[in-house]
């Protein structure tokens, strides 16, 4: 049907020549080629360009050169350096000139890379050549063999990807840091009880205790990237058409993760759109890897659809086939706009079976496979397009962020904030252990958001998953106990102290297979027959932490409210539990985070104060607030990255809830990039 096609443009054009031939003839400039198209695949960079266009009039010559130029499209077309022939699905690439005649990609490439510049037919000098990338990776494939033809009219290249991706470059032949595997960085643990004492003749139903574990600090005797845990990072970037007009700040903020990733860490990067397709595997970020890394985003170009689906796929199937691994696995997702490709989907849970189940486990059937590792997704929604309700439970069922990018100018930030954090995982597989400490101590609950808990032994042991730390962040957890009535009371009717419970860290290192054990303090508390003042002063730490879940249950109640279009419910109840957060203990004295869930509370109320409003971004907001509620970690929603005044100063009051100082770091990094002028 393609050759068909061209016959009948052949003939078209071929009339239009004759006609141009008996018209009179004026002398023409030199027809200018168009610019030449650059891409790249996994394993070599082509350089493409369109055949000159036919001006409005010409000299005999020119129609000669152009009659010449269809000649190269005959089915007899030949190489002119190999005299093989060109036609297509022979295996091998083929590379178009900008003088528009085609030779083999491997022929030209050997050609040119002694300095030869110049076409071997026509002698016109290239500005533009191929370039083949280095095979530094193990297992490269020559270009040539990806069966990929490059059209002279701009149509996207087709390529044949491999079936399997365990071309990972290998890691960093430098061993872990032996001192800092044998030197405990262990994460603090701290407690706090709901009141100091508890009267001996009552019991207390849901008494509140208060466990905040911290990170250690990044070891700044050692170079950073072996401080820290390395990662494999996998980038799923959405290239569809809607993605052309941002396609500058895109590159821009992928490259700042490029830089910033040590060469101890790998990346890959996968573009979709329609389809998807792997540009590059994971490469180690040092030298030639971040060379070809830069190289690969400078060529992604934006059309087709949205086919999110197909990305994940393609991301998670670049993790599970690697040959090796570091100690970290994750992958970044950024889309502007739904995803257009899964109509069979009619609900959320429809669509997160579609999903790979190291992605989403829920969807794992087996239970001998029940230990499949899960890849953390963080996702990216900016725009009003996005399907943030999408984003936010693939990020929710990985165990990542959903961060909500209003404007496509802060894409940056939010990249370096996810970033900041990620390379600075200083504690894995964190789990946080409670026991009960006296008789009749139950525990009740344990709300942690959505880190994995359990509760076993008839109440009296609790297990909290927290999984990675980042370095100096600090997450806290309310457990929820039941008191009974005291007995031991001795005949002077003073009581002893009451064990409540005893509090346990278990941990690896950054780099270290070794399980640091963490003892915490014993909660404790008296037992008056009556109590006094002090005996009866709120922790504030307790207080505040009471806030938080309270808060964050309402934001989640009300966004379930405004998908069923009761918007003036929802804002009652937001009214009504700001009201209660402002008498509360904690608002009172200031608290900062208290400060921070008054300020989440009108800010929500605002952008439900319309349908319209709460489509185009109160939706997203909320999501990603209740993402960054559930997993304690911080996300970039709405304008919420560290500014910059104009002496250079960070305005703290804004910056993101739950930011460690590595995350900040790299934020303020990425804003002073942006300051400085561009060439």
């Amino acid at each position: 049907m393609a050759s068909s096609a061209w016959r009948k443009l052949k003939k078209v054009l071929k009339s239009k020549l004759s006609f141009l031939s008996n018209s009179t003839r004026t002398p023409t400039p030199t027809p200018t080629p168009t610019n030449p198209t650059t891409f790249t695949t996994e394993n070599a960079r082509f350089t493409t360009a369109t055949p000159p266009p036919v001006p409005a009039s010409s000299s005999s010559s020119f129609s000669a050169r152009l009659s010449r130029s269809f000649s190269l499209h005959s089915s007899s077309k030949k190489c002119a350096i190999c005299l093989r022939s060109l036609r297509k699905g022979q295996g091998e690439a083929i590379f178009y000139a900008e003088c528009s005649h085609p030779f083999h990609f491997n022929c030209i490439a050997d050609n040119t890379k002694h300095g030869n510049l110049k076409c071997p037919i026509c002698r016109s000098k290239w500005k533009d050549v191929p370039f083949q990338a280095p095979r530094t990776a193990p297992n490269f494939q020559r270009a040539g063999s990806l069966h990929a033809h490059v059209s002279p009219y701009n149509v996207p290249p087709v390529q044949i990807e491999a079936e399997h991706f365990s071309d990972d470059e290998v890691l960093s032949d430098v061993s872990p840091d032996q001192s800092l595997s044998s030197r405990p960085h262990a994460i603090t643990v701290k407690t706090f009880a709901e009141y100091p004492a508890v009267s001996a003749s009552e019991s207390f139903s849901k008494f509140g205790v208060l466990v905040r574990i911290l990170a250690p600090p990044l070891d700044n005797t050692l170079p950073h990237h072996r401080a820290r845990a390395p990662i494999d990072v996998v980038t799923v970037l959405d290239v569809s058409g809607s993605m052309a007009s941002k396609l500058i700040l895109l590159k821009r903020a992928v490259n700042f993760i490029i830089q910033n990733l040590g060469p101890s860490d790998r990346l890959s990067i996968v573009t979709f759109s329609s389809s998807a397709r792997r540009m590059l595997p994971l490469r180690r970020m040092s030298g030639s890897g971040r060379e070809d890394a830069t190289s690969v985003v400078d060529s992604i170009s934006a059309v087709g659809g949205t086919n999110i689906v197909a990305g994940l796929k393609k991301g998670v199937q670049v993790l599970e086939e690697r040959r090796q691994h570091n100690s970290v696995a994750t992958i970044i997702l950024l889309s502007d706009g739904c995803d257009t490709q899964s109509h069979n989907a009619q609900n959320r849970l429809d669509y997160l079976k579609l999903l790979p189940t190291s992605i989403f486990p829920s969807n794992n059937t087996s239970r001998e496979e029940s230990k499949q590792p899960t890849f953390p997704v963080y996702t990216f929604g900016f725009g009003s397009d996005h399907d943030s309700a999408a984003m936010h439970a693939i990020s929710d069922a990985s165990r990542g962020t959903f961060s909500f990018i209003e404007s496509i100018n802060i894409l940056q930030d939010a990249f370096a904030r996810c970033i900041g954090g990620l390379i600075s995982i200083v504690a894995r597989d964190v789990q946080l252990k409670v026991r009960s400490a006296s008789p009749g101590v139950q525990i009740l609950s344990t709300p942690s958001g959505r880190h994995k808990n359990k509760i076993f032994d008839q109440g009296h042991q609790a297990v909290i998953d927290i999984g990675d730390l980042y370095a100096e962040e600090e997450k806290e957890f309310l457990v929820f106990l039941s008191i009974p009535v005291s007995s031991a009371v001795d005949g002077e009717e003073k009581l002893e102290n009451t064990s409540l419970v005893e509090v346990s860290c278990f941990h690896k290192g950054s780099v270290s297979v070794d399980t640091v054990q963490v003892e915490g303090e014993r909660v404790e508390i008296r037992r008056p027959p009556t109590l006094s003042p002090i005996d009866q002063v709120l922790c504030l730490e307790v207080d505040r932490q009471r806030n938080r879940l309270l808060v964050t249950e309402t934001i989640a109640k009300t966004q379930r409210m405004a998908e069923k279009g009761d918007l003036k419910g929802a804002q009652a109840l937001l009214a009504k539990q700001l009201s209660t957060l402002l008498t509360t203990a904690s608002s009172q004295a200031g608290d900062d985070l208290c400060n921070q869930l008054e300020a989440e509370l009108k800010e929500t109320r605002e952008r439900m104060e319309t349908r319209e409003l709460y489509e185009r971004s109160g939706r997203a907001y909320v999501l990603s607030g209740m993402s960054s509620h559930s997993w304690q970690r911080a996300a970039t929603r709405g304008h919420s990255t560290t500014i910059l005044s104009q002496g250079g100063n960070s305005d703290t009051s804004i910056t993101s809830s739950y930011e460690t100082p590595s995350m900040t770091s790299m934020v303020l990094k990425s804003q002073i990039l942006n300051l400085a002028p561009r060439e």
